[in-house]
């Protein structure tokens, strides 16, 4: 069920989203009247969560607006005012019921549920299909007595369906009821949840087809022998949701705290040190304001009574410009008691958490369980969760269940069985990536585990740490966050594109001061720009000329906002260079996905361009724009920068004994071994041949000497040989740092190339770092 909730109180807001979210309710969040009005015309929603003080448009008038066109979803307003004369004022706007802050959660979720049955009347407290039972007040869902654990997602989905029984619902349908629009994925998302559904049904005796595909169309549920719908014997949440909540309301807390603590010091600057008597209007204004939010906020987070002294507080100050001094003795005593009852925090919300983490996984199938067992162990110390199938028919239902990130599959045991189970996966689970581990390492076996889907073969025998290293190159990586610059002088533009791309894991950094561009770029690189059009002091045109102009940033996306849509600003716009422009005021899909295309275009390109094809890691010209940009802030904020020359000893040696093709791999190996071990700021480049740079911001050349004998050590722990090679892989580096070794790039480079020469000439396997005289500084990882 989708509730959109118009609050402009980011505490409040945020509160009702977590506790909404963990009733498996999909939440959206409007911050004034005029931006819920925009998405109750966008979107269908089952109910809505109305503020009445609002700015733009306040929730009364909203309310009006909505009845006006026509539009039945219930509404619950929420406000701070609880006098029979406000109640009626909502009531007549059209409002179905009135809830006054400070409330109680439980008294919410009644309301909810109350709603949500009137605004469809043929949902029932408990929604029965069949033997399949679903308890909204508790979210327990069973079939035949016996309990499904589902997700959130998947919990509503059934909840979809068994409110809506007799509907079919197409893919674009289930993405638009179910998840929130700043949420929303594609359509292989929604059959990905239906097919995790049918099996956990399936698991517990409900029929394969109990969710039935409507071919062309969509999915709903299929007609049971029996359909009957009964009530519930409680409505009283489970102890799990309620823990839950107050798990979501405890972080809300702890991220709002500080918040809470200005607005208390707020009150008491207003009350202690001036005399409410000689408050200003815009004093008495900010203190009005602070007292309304905490009545509103507090009781939400078991503050009861700091709620109730809040109140008062705030009708104290509302209700005498001029007060006696017994009166300001009092509201000072109110001040102070409201300060001493938040000070302790409620024990719901101190109790401690345990955050369960969800770690990758990992499905071995071997006949021989007592030859995996080590697996399991060494697969724990690298943060993976293993499991054992010994049986083809086992491995089915272990995959069925609960798909793993990574298969590993021994083919030595039963190879019918392994292939067999190799084609399958090939075919129902295509982008499953499956490692085959063997000790038949000859070409026919290579071409056959090829031919049926294997994604990567690993010959025997290595030690499991080398087994869970190739498992790790298989996981999948989690993406870095694209991050988008945004110039625009009005501060709530500003706010409204950061709540609209940053759901959506995309950075965003904000300017609204346009003088502060060229530093903000350099420092940030973001992958794409947007820009206003009219600005003070710099306009957005003549930004985008100047970005047009610079060779690093030439190619750079840029995106304008214009309230302006005529041929004459059109043409302005791509005159200059841009490659796109929204016309304000901002459709938040519409803008999202013409960024998300545009991302998606330049992460590609980018890729061609920028990366070294073979190690995965930056190429030599990429990187050189990267490590002048951060000499370049080095040399503007007086930070030192560390430059580190990296060469693979003998590498000319591994290539002549045992190959080129174990020698891509050793320069693969280094290089991803280099990105996971270094902090994500870093640059790790590779430079051509078997030669890596790394550039380290704010590092001196003693940090570099540390750190990359840490790295050193490490790797030659897991990687002292190649498995078709028994040469040891070592390598060498010179490290230098600006300004006392070079004040560029290139006399840098030169500098850590004679620490790397020293290195390699007193044996090898060593990190040095440069000295004008005498001896280098060098610590030795391993003896040559």
């Amino acid at each position: 069920m989708r509730i959109l909730v118009v609050e402009d109180d980011e505490f409040i807001a945020n509160a009702l989203d977590l506790v909404l979210s963990e009733q498996n309710y999909a939440v959206e969040i409007a911050a004034d009247g005029e931006s819920g009005w925009e998405l109750v015309q966008a979107y269908e929603y089952d109910l809505i969560l109305l503020d009445v003080m609002l700015p733009k448009l306040d929730g009364i008038e909203l309310c009006r607006r909505v009845r006006s066109q026509g539009y039945k979803m219930p509404i619950l307003l929420l406000t701070g005012r609880d006098s029979s004369h406000d109640k009626a004022i909502g009531l007549d706007a059209g409002a179905d019921d009135y809830l006054v802050k400070p409330f109680d959660q439980e008294e919410l979720f009644a309301r909810v549920r109350a709603l949500l049955r009137r605004g469809n009347t043929s949902v029932s407290p408990v929604l029965e299909w069949g033997e399949l039972r679903l308890d909204p007040s508790s979210c327990e869902v069973t079939y035949s007595g016996r309990s499904l654990q589902l997700t959130p997602k998947e919990y509503a989905l059934l909840e979809l369906f068994l409110r809506n029984n007799r509907r079919v619902f197409s893919c674009s349908a289930i993405l638009d009821r179910v998840w929130s629009f700043d949420k929303t994925p594609g359509e292989e998302a929604v059959r990905t949840q239906i097919k995790g559904l049918r099996q956990k049904l399936k698991a517990v005796g409900a029929p394969a087809d109990l969710i039935e595909t409507v071919y062309g169309i969509g999915y709903r549920l299929k007609l049971p022998s029996v359909n009957k719908l009964t009530l519930p014997s409680s409505e009283e949440p489970s102890e799990q949701t309620r823990q839950q909540t107050l798990t979501a309301l405890a972080g809300v807390w702890e991220r709002f705290q500080g918040r809470v603590n200005e607005q208390v010091t707020l009150l008491e600057q207003a009350t202690t040190q001036i005399l409410p008597a000689q408050l200003t209007v815009e004093q008495r204004h900010h203190a009005e304001q602070a007292a309304h939010t905490l009545a509103g906020s507090l009781g939400t987070f078991g503050f009861a009574a700091g709620s109730q002294l809040a109140r008062k507080i705030e009708r104290s100050l509302r209700a005498k410009k001029s007060m006696s001094q017994t009166e300001t003795k009092h509201l000072r005593e109110l001040v102070a008691a409201l300060r001493r009852s938040i000070e302790l925090t409620p024990p719901e919300l101190t109790t401690p958490v345990t955050v369960k983490q969800e770690l990758p996984q990992l499905l071995i199938f071997n006949s021989d369980r007592h030859l995996a067992e080590p697996l399991i162990a060494e697969a724990g110390v690298w943060g993976i969760q293993a499991e054992i199938a010994t049986q083809l028919e086992t491995a089915r239902k272990a995959i069925a269940l609960s798909p793993p990130q990574v298969v590993l599959l021994d083919l030595d045991g039963n190879t019918a069985d392994s292939l067999a189970l190799l084609v399958e996966l090939k075919h129902r689970y295509p982008s499953l990536p499956v490692l085959v581990h063997s000790n038949q390492d000859n070409l026919m076996t290579r071409l056959e585990v090829a031919r049926c889907g294997g994604h990567a073969f690993l010959p025997k025998p290595v030690p499991p740490a080398k087994v869970l290293q190739a498992v790790t190159q298989l996981l999948p990586k989690e993406a870095t966050a694209a991050k988008v610059m945004v110039v625009d002088d009005d501060p709530q533009i500003l706010a409204t594109l950061r709540s609209l791309l940053e759901p959506w894991g995309l950075r965003t950094i904000c300017i609204e001061d346009p003088r502060r561009f060229w530093e903000t770029l350099e420092a940030s690189a973001p992958d794409l720009l947007i820009l206003d059009i009219n600005m003070p002091h710099l306009s957005g045109l003549e930004l985008c000329q100047i970005v047009r102009q610079d060779s690093h940033w030439c190619g750079l996306p840029i995106l304008f906002l214009t309230a302006y849509s005529d041929a004459n600003t059109v043409n302005q716009v791509f005159a200059v260079g841009a490659d796109d422009f929204v016309s304000k005021p901002i459709v938040g899909p519409e803008l999202v996905n013409r960024i998300m295309n545009r991302l998606d275009r330049i992460e590609l390109l980018r890729n061609l361009a920028e990366i070294d094809s073979l190690t995965g890691v930056a190429n030599r010209h990429k990187s050189t724009q990267d490590l002048e940009r951060l000499l370049n802030l080095a040399k503007r904020h007086h930070q030192p920068f560390c430059l580190a020359v990296l060469d693979i000893d003998r590498f000319k040696l591994v290539n002549d004994t045992c190959g080129h093709a174990v020698g891509d791999t050793v320069l693969r190996q280094l290089g991803q071994w280099l990105l996971h071990s270094l902090r994500r700021e870093d640059i790790v480049a590779r430079w051509g041949g078997e030669e890596f740079v790394c550039g380290l911001y704010g590092m001196t050349s003693q940090d570099g000497v540390q750190r990359l004998t840490d790295i050193s050590i490490g790797w030659q722990q897991q990687q002292s040989t190649h498995p078709q090679c028994n040469i040891p892989i070592t390598f060498s580096v010179g490290i230098v740092h600006y300004p006392q070794h070079g004040a560029d790039l290139e006399s840098l480079y030169r500098a850590a190339d004679k620490a790397l020469y020293r290195a390699k000439k007193n044996g090898r396997g060593r990190v040095v770092a440069f000295k004008e005289t005498g001896s280098s500084d060098q610590l030795s990882v391993a003896s040559d």
